[in-house]
C-alpha cells in the first residue's frame, strides 16, 4: 500500500498546474472518483500525501487507487462543466450522489356513490380517478390530508360502495376527523356533495369552494337548519385555518430552494426546502458518507441536486461557505436560462427559513443514528464558534491531577456524539519526572497518547483512532505545551484549552490567539462544562486510588526487610491493608517475593502482642 502511494504521489507531482478534471480509478479498472481541480498537481497529490490529514472515507478511496486519469480545461468553469458530464455518466462510487427515486405522486379518488381520495405514487389501471402525476409527493400528501380532514372523509380504506351497514366507528369519527359512513347514517347526497367540494379544493379552486359553502351555510341558517350550519361554517373555518398555515414565509423572493446540511462523525444529511410564491410546496433529504469540509460537500451536494432536475430556481439559499461558488452560480445560471444567485443569509427572515431547514437535516439524521436531534446541533454550533470545518463527533479531552506534585496522574474522557463514550476512557501515570508541572505532564501523555496511534492508525479504534477536537483542562499554556507534539507527529486535530473562572466553573475555551468566551450559547456552553466536569473527575478519582495506594504502600515500606517492590506484591495480592494485617504467616508467604522470614516480620509487626507473648 505505501510502495502503491509513494508512486502515486510521485505521478502526481509531474501533473500540470493548470485547471482540469481528474477520474481515480481501482485495480479492475472502474471509475471509483471524479473531481475537479484548479491546479492538478496540488489537488491530486494531496491524496497520496499523509493520511491523517482525509476524513474515513476519503482514507479508503485511496487505498483503493490504483491509477488516475486527468483531464485539463480551459478554466475552472468547463472543469466543473466536464465533472458534472462525467459524474452523471458512470456514476462513481465515491462522489456524493443525490439519487432521485421519488418518482410521481397522484391523487386517486376511488368508490362512487361514496368515494374516497388517496395519495399514491403509482397509476394503477383499477378503474379509480387520478389527478396527476405532480413531482412533489410531500406537496400531494399533506394536501391530501388536508382534504380529508376538512371536508371529514373516511381515511380507513374501506370500500363503502360495496358494504354499508351499521357498525362501530373507529377513533377518527369520535375527534370529529370523520363523518362516519360505518354508522349506516350518512346521507349518500350530503356526502357525494362533499366530496366534490373535497376534489375542487385538491385541484386549487379554493375561493370557489368558500363561496359556495358560504351560500350553503347562509340558505342554511335561513331556513332554520342550524345543525348543518354549524357544520357548513366548521368547514369555512377549517379551510381557513389551513390557508393561515402556509403563510408567505419569504415575501420578498417568491421562488428558492433552501439547503443545509448536518453532520455525525462518518454521515451527512442534506436537507432541501422548496418555496415557490413564497409558500413551502417540497421537502427532501439525502444522506451521505462525510468527505471533506462542508464548503466542498455543499458544492458537491448542490451540483449532483440540479443535475438530477431541469427546474432552478431564481435563488439557492445555503447555510453556509460553497467552495467554487462563482463557476456554480454560472453553471445554474446556464442550465436555467436565466439569473440564479447562491446567498447566505446573514440577517432578516431569511436566516429563519435556513435555520428551519438545518433544524429539519439535524432531526433527520439524529434519527437515523438514533441519537437526539439537538445533540447534533450542539456540535454543529460547537464548529461554528471554533471555526472547525466539521462538526466534532469525536471529542477527546484531558486533565492532570496531583497532590503538591505527588503521584501525578492524568486522566483522558471521549465524548461521542455529545454522549460520554466510557469504554474510550484512559488512565496515564506521570513516569518521565517527579514534581508539580502541569505543562510537562500534559505534553507527556498527549507525546504517549499519538505514539499509540502511530503503532495503530491502521485499525481505526481505540488509540489508533484520531479525534475531531481536542481539549485540554487549562488555558493557553496547557495549547502551547501540547502544539508541539501535534507538530511533532504531523497532525492537525484541532486544539482547544477549557478554562475555568475562580470559582472553578467553566468560563472560555482558550486557543493560541487568547480565549473565545462562551457563555452566551447556552448549549456549547453546557456541553463544554459537561465535558471538563467529566475529565477533571475521571482523573481525580484515578489519582486518588494512586495516592491511596501509595500511602498504603508506605506504611508497608516501615516494615524491616519491605521496600516498595514487596509492598506493592503485597497489595496486589490482598488488594487492602485490612487483608495483609489479618493474613496468617501461610497467607503473606504466597504474594510474590515474600519468604518465610519476610512473612513471619511482617506478621510480627501487625500483631506486637503476640511476639510479647
Amino acid at each position: 500500500m505505501e510502495s502503491r502511494r509513494a508512486a502515486l504521489r510521485k505521478k502526481s507531482m509531474r501533473l500540470p498546474l493548470l485547471p482540469g478534471v481528474y477520474i481515480m480509478k481501482n485495480k479492475a479498472g472502474e471509475i471509483i472518483y471524479i473531481g475537479k481541480a484548479k491546479a492538478l498537481k496540488n489537488r491530486v497529490s494531496q491524496y497520496f500525501g499523509s493520511p491523517n490529514a482525509h476524513t474515513v472515507k476519503v482514507r479508503k478511496m485511496v487505498e483503493n487507487v490504483e491509477d488516475f486519469d486527468y483531464i485539463v480545461t480551459g478554466s475552472e468553469f468547463e472543469a466543473l462543466v466536464l465533472e458534472c458530464s462525467l459524474i452523471k455518466q458512470h456514476m462513481p462510487k465515491y462522489n456524493i450522489l443525490l439519487k432521485d427515486d421519488k418518482g410521481y405522486s397522484y391523487i386517486r379518488i376511488a368508490g362512487k356513490t361514496y368515494k374516497t381520495i388517496s395519495a399514491v405514487l403509482q397509476k394503477q389501471d383499477d378503474g379509480a380517478q387520478y389527478i396527476g402525476p405532480y413531482t412533489s409527493s410531500f406537496a400531494v400528501k399533506q394536501s391530501v390530508d388536508a382534504a380529508n380532514k376538512i371536508f371529514m372523509l373516511p381515511q380507513c380504506g374501506r370500500d363503502f360502495d360495496k358494504e354499508v351497514r351499521a357498525a362501530r366507528p373507529c377513533l377518527n369519527y369520535y375527534i370529529s376527523r370523520c363523518c362516519g359512513v360505518c354508522t349506516g347514517k350518512v346521507n349518500p347526497a350530503e356526502y357525494a356533495e362533499a366530496a366534490e367540494q373535497a376534489i375542487r379544493f385538491l385541484k386549487g379552486d379554493t375561493r370557489a369552494v368558500l363561496e359556495s359553502l358560504t351560500a350553503q351555510m347562509e340558505q342554511a341558517a335561513e331556513a332554520l337548519d342550524f345543525e348543518r350550519a354549524a357544520k357548513l361554517r366548521d368547514r369555512i373555518a377549517a379551510i381557513q385555518k389551513m390557508q393561515e398555515k402556509q403563510k408567505v414565509v419569504f415575501k420578498s423572493v417568491e421562488e428558492q430552494d433552501v439547503f443545509s446540511m448536518a453532520e455525525s462523525e462518518n454521515s451527512v444529511c442534506l436537507a432541501v426546502l422548496r418555496f415557490s410564491d413564497g409558500r413551502l410546496f417540497d421537502s427532501e433529504h439525502f444522506f451521505f458518507d462525510k468527505a471533506g469540509s462542508a464548503g466542498e460537500m455543499m458544492a458537491s451536494a448542490i451540483t449532483s441536486y440540479y443535475s438530477l432536475r431541469r427546474d432552478v430556481p431564481k435563488r439557492v439559499t445555503v447555510d453556509g461557505a460553497v467552495d467554487g461558488r462563482e463557476d456554480l452560480e454560472r453553471w445554474l445560471c446556464e442550465k436555467r436560462g436565466k439569473k440564479t444567485e447562491i446567498f447566505c443569509p446573514q440577517r432578516g427572515e431569511q436566516v429563519e427559513v435556513v435555520k428551519m431547514c438545518r433544524e429539519n437535516a439535524q432531526e433527520k439524521l439524529a434519527l437515523k443514528l438514533g441519537i437526539r436531534g439537538r445533540d447534533v446541533a450542539v456540535l454543529e454550533e460547537l464548529r461554528d464558534l471554533l471555526g472547525l470545518t466539521r462538526a466534532p463527533s469525536y471529542i477527546e479531552a484531558y486533565d492532570i491531577s496531583h497532590t503538591a506534585g505527588a503521584d501525578s496522574v492524568g486522566g483522558m474522557v471521549v465524548f461521542q456524539d455529545g454522549k460520554p463514550l466510557k469504554s474510550a476512557y484512559r488512565r496515564f501515570r506521570i513516569r518521565s519526572f517527579e514534581g508539580n508541572d502541569d505543562y510537562r505532564s500534559m505534553h507527556e501523555v498527549l507525546t504517549r497518547r499519538f505514539e499509540e496511534y502511530e503503532k495503530l492508525k491502521d485499525t481505526n479504534e481505540g488509540f489508533g483512532r484520531l479525534p475531531d477536537l481536542i481539549l485540554l483542562d487549562g488555558g493557553v499554556g496547557q495549547v502551547n505545551a501540547v502544539k508541539p507534539v501535534l507538530d511533532r507527529f504531523g497532525l492537525s486535530v484541532p486544539l482547544f484549552g477549557m478554562v475555568k473562572d475562580n470559582r472553578h466553573r467553566t468560563r472560555a475555551i482558550a486557543q493560541n490567539g487568547g480565549e473565545i468566551e462562551i457563555r452566551s450559547n447556552r448549549r456549547v456552553f453546557t456541553l463544554v462544562s459537561d465535558i471538563q466536569e467529566e475529565v477533571h473527575r475521571y482523573s481525580v478519582a484515578y489519582h486518588h486510588a494512586r495516592h491511596a495506594k501509595h500511602s498504603l504502600s508506605m506504611t508497608l515500606c516501615e516494615i524491616d526487610g519491605i521496600g516498595e517492590k514487596k509492598a506493592r506484591a503485597l497489595l496486589k495480592r490482598f488488594k487492602t491493608l485490612t487483608a495483609v494485617r489479618e493474613a496468617d504467616i501461610d497467607a503473606l508467604c504466597t504474594a510474590p517475593g515474600i519468604s518465610r522470614k519476610t512473612a513471619e516480620q511482617i506478621y510480627a509487626y501487625f500483631h506486637p502482642e503476640e511476639a510479647d507473648a
